[in-house]
């Protein structure tokens, strides 16, 4: 594993070992030792798999209570994932960042808490995106925030994404400054 430090701090982008040949290959997904020297926990007490289809745009989420990281990668398809920084005090606060995660460039990402987190689907098959989470899922604690807000701008590679109602209805960003969740919390 490589694991790198990304713009917005806190996130890192994991650079995983392929090992194959014409048969297929092998990768190791996770190393709770190499992580823990990275910053990044080592203890998940949940694992997710979400499936997607093509033009299927999905955020962006948010979990308060219990405050909840992420260790995202992709075993099928292409993504592209956003995270957006809603640390009321950080110096990045309301900025973005996005990834390219797919089954074939081998990343992982990790995204701490006091981030939002949303994906699109690229290309003309489904994703299979599988993440640990450091916290178990509490539906009561969740939240989100539009992923077409234009005060933060995010620029989709789709035109025409398929968005679930309860997507639809997430707050703004500027509902979400004027209410922002203390992330120094567990």
């Amino acid at each position: 594993m490589e694991i790198k430090d990304c713009r917005l701090a806190g996130l890192k982008l994991i650079h995983l070992k392929l090992w194959g040949d014409s048969r297929g290959f092998f990768v190791e997904r996770f190393h709770a030792a190499h992580l823990s020297e990275a910053g990044i926990p080592s203890h998940f007490p949940q694992d997710n798999h979400s499936r997607s289809a093509p033009g299927i745009l999905r955020g962006l989420h948010y979990q308060h209570t219990p405050v909840q990281g992420k260790l995202v990668g992709v075993v099928r398809g292409k993504i592209f994932d956003v995270v957006v920084d809603i640390r009321k005090n950080s110096p990045t606060c309301g900025q973005w960042e996005s990834f390219e995660l797919s089954d074939e460039n081998a990343l992982l990402l990790w995204i701490p808490s006091g981030f939002a987190h949303g994906f699109c689907v690229l290309g003309e098959e489904p994703a299979d995106i599988l993440y640990k989470v450091t916290d178990y899922y509490n539906p009561a604690g969740e939240g989100g925030i539009r992923y077409d807000d234009p005060d933060l701008n995010i620029t989709w590679p789709i035109a025409a994404p398929t968005i679930s109602e309860r997507d639809r209805k997430l707050q703004s960003w500027q509902e979400y400054q004027a209410n922002p969740i203390d992330w120094s919390k567990p």
